[in-house]
């Protein structure tokens, strides 16, 4: 792993591994993207840095690095786009404070508790576990016929 020294800050491009993206999408907003131009989708990206260039001893080139889509889910309803909006937003005003436009600043910035407010109506891991077992029970029960 390359160091950095403490005045170097790599640019980060995007890799064109982004189906991730594109799967988390109901099929109205593919194609609403598609047929309006201008047209915004919220979500909520996870990234993973996947390869750097540019920084070995002696070579004259900035540090960049590549990170791709690895997690992504797109808000669904204008509820969770709001909520989206609103927490980054609460990012943007903490970044602000912290004076750190440029870099990631001090450590995580807590949006409230907005984003606790919104995911308490979502379902649960356990009733993701419940949803699968009765529809898997459910084949189960028409194959048997």
């Amino acid at each position: 792993m390359p160091k950095l020294g403490p005045a170097d800050v790599p640019e980060v491009k995007l890799d064109s591994a982004a189906a991730t993206v594109g799967v988390s999408m109901s099929r109205e907003m593919r194609r609403g993207l598609f047929e309006k131009p201008g047209m915004v989708v919220y979500a909520i990206v996870e990234l993973t840095s996947k390869s750097y260039t540019g920084h070995a001893e002696g070579e004259d080139k900035d540090p960049q690095v590549k990170v791709r889509v690895t997690g992504c889910e797109v808000a669904r309803s204008e509820e969770d786009a709001k909520s989206l909006i609103e927490a980054r937003a609460a990012m943007y005003r903490g970044r602000q404070i912290d004076g750190t436009f440029d870099e990631v600043g001090k450590g995580p910035i807590h949006p409230g508790n907005h984003l606790d407010e919104m995911t308490a109506t979502k379902p649960t891991e356990a009733d993701l576990k419940e949803f699968k077992r009765r529809r898997e029970q459910q084949r189960r029960d028409e194959y048997a016929r």
